[in-house]
């Protein structure tokens, strides 16, 4: 199995930046493809940035249409960071740190659904406000 825990959630008014991380410990040395995904109030959790670091892809990154150009996902060993600049009140919400492991991160699956993950973390909390 493989255990997260997010760390760096915060409150702060629109236009401020935040890096979240994420450690990751147990069976890690196979743990190929990570992922942050964000859950708003009333709404359905959405995938927010994906990077994987094999089958070819060796640090290719995937992020949503509403973060692109504003969020950077990054990978140091077992601690995966969210760098999020520019933040608005729609970037309020619970963010997730998510991970798979070997196959699960095999391209033809990536291709079908990059956002589909089978371990999870706990979430961290990011409000901002106007």
């Amino acid at each position: 199995r493989v255990q997260l825990v997010e760390s760096g959630g915060d409150s702060m008014r629109s236009g401020g930046s935040l890096r979240l991380s994420c450690t990751a410990s147990g069976e890690i040395s196979n743990m190929v493809c990570m992922a942050w995904f964000r859950q708003a109030p009333g709404r359905e959790r959405e995938g927010v940035a994906r990077i994987d670091n094999a089958f070819g892809f060796n640090g290719a990154s995937i992020y949503a249409d509403s973060v692109k150009g504003r969020f950077t996902i990054s990978r140091e060993h077992n601690i995966l960071y969210l760098e999020m600049n520019n933040l608005n009140p729609n970037d309020t919400a619970v963010y997730y740190c998510a991970a798979n492991t070997g196959g699960f991160c095999d391209p033809a699956l990536r291709s079908r659904n990059p956002w589909e993950f089978y371990y999870w973390g706990q979430g961290t909390q990011v409000t901002v406000s106007s």
